[in-house]
């Protein structure tokens, strides 16, 4: 009897602990894989969604903007001085084949506004395009030429667009704007590709931003008033500065507009070397 009694025992309880078994092994699948998937969201998840903020509150696909904009190897200035506006940057072929006068960073906007641009070609030129755009239209609309603040500033805010929507990228490009302005003079600009403008007293975009910026924070301290040929030249040294090397006039691109005359130029190799020249006696 007893041992019937305790077969009995046996018998019933052993189904009984089987199913909580299986139960606690699947509860701890389920949070071992609620837990993988959240790592694999927090490393993955947010740089695939431009409108998604990280938990640590940054938009990745915008951060990869920015390292297009350094991707491409370049370093692009720009200085404002007393009476003039200068942007240089660097003009590489990429191939022998190419034809050198097709290949440019600098584009003018309007007559008396244009930018330097850094970062992804095709980009840059979409965006100095659709700078063109704004600006005949506003000439059209309001019957005079679009001012540098507000031609900036529209366009920072059609970057700013584009980091709002998922069928949308940003721009891989930073574009350094100048011009004089009739009220205020000189006047430089950059915008981001999150949409930031600003203007500045010397602007850098590009891979060699940090010791650019802080030899041109140097050499602008205390806001010194720049002629116009200290502004160009001050520009084309940064430039050399930053990567320890003298360059050749057809290495660079230096456009410029001065109260003068407040047309977008580009300066042609013979002005550029006289300015190397001019840079390589006073050091």
């Amino acid at each position: 009897c007893h041992k019937h009694h305790a077969h009995t025992l046996t018998h019933s309880h052993t189904p009984a602990h089987r199913p909580h078994t299986r139960t606690r092994s699947t509860l701890v699948t389920v949070k071992e894989f609620l837990s993988y998937c959240l790592t694999m969201s927090s490393v993955t998840g947010y740089d695939r969604h431009i409108t998604i903020f990280s938990p640590a509150g940054r938009l990745h696909q915008v951060e990869y903007a920015f390292k297009a904009v350094n991707s491409e190897l370049n370093t692009s200035i720009g200085v404002r001085g007393k009476d003039a506006c200068v942007v240089v940057t660097q003009k590489k072929v990429p191939q022998k084949l190419l034809d050198a006068s097709t290949v440019t960073n600098i584009y003018p906007i309007t007559r008396n506004i244009g930018c330097v641009m850094t970062g992804r070609t095709a980009d840059s030129r979409a965006m100095a395009q659709r700078g063109r755009y704004e600006a005949a239209e506003f000439k059209y609309n309001n019957g005079y030429d679009m001012p540098v603040h507000v031609i900036a500033g529209r366009l920072a805010d059609i970057n700013q667009v584009y980091t709002q929507h998922a069928y949308m990228r940003p721009f891989g490009t930073t574009m350094i704007m100048i011009g004089i302005d009739d009220e205020t003079g000189p006047q430089l600009y950059k915008i981001d590709p999150a949409g930031t403008s600003v203007g500045y007293k010397g602007a850098v975009a590009g891979e060699k931003t940090p010791v650019t910026t802080n030899f041109l924070e140097k050499k602008l301290k205390g806001d010194p008033e720049l002629s116009y040929e200290e502004t160009v030249q001050l520009g084309i040294t940064a430039l050399q500065a930053a990567y320890n090397t003298d360059f050749k006039a057809n290495e660079v691109e230096v456009a410029v507009v001065t109260t003068a005359d407040p047309t977008f130029r580009l300066l042609t190799e013979a002005e550029v070397d006289h300015h190397l020249t001019a840079i390589a006696e006073r050091d």
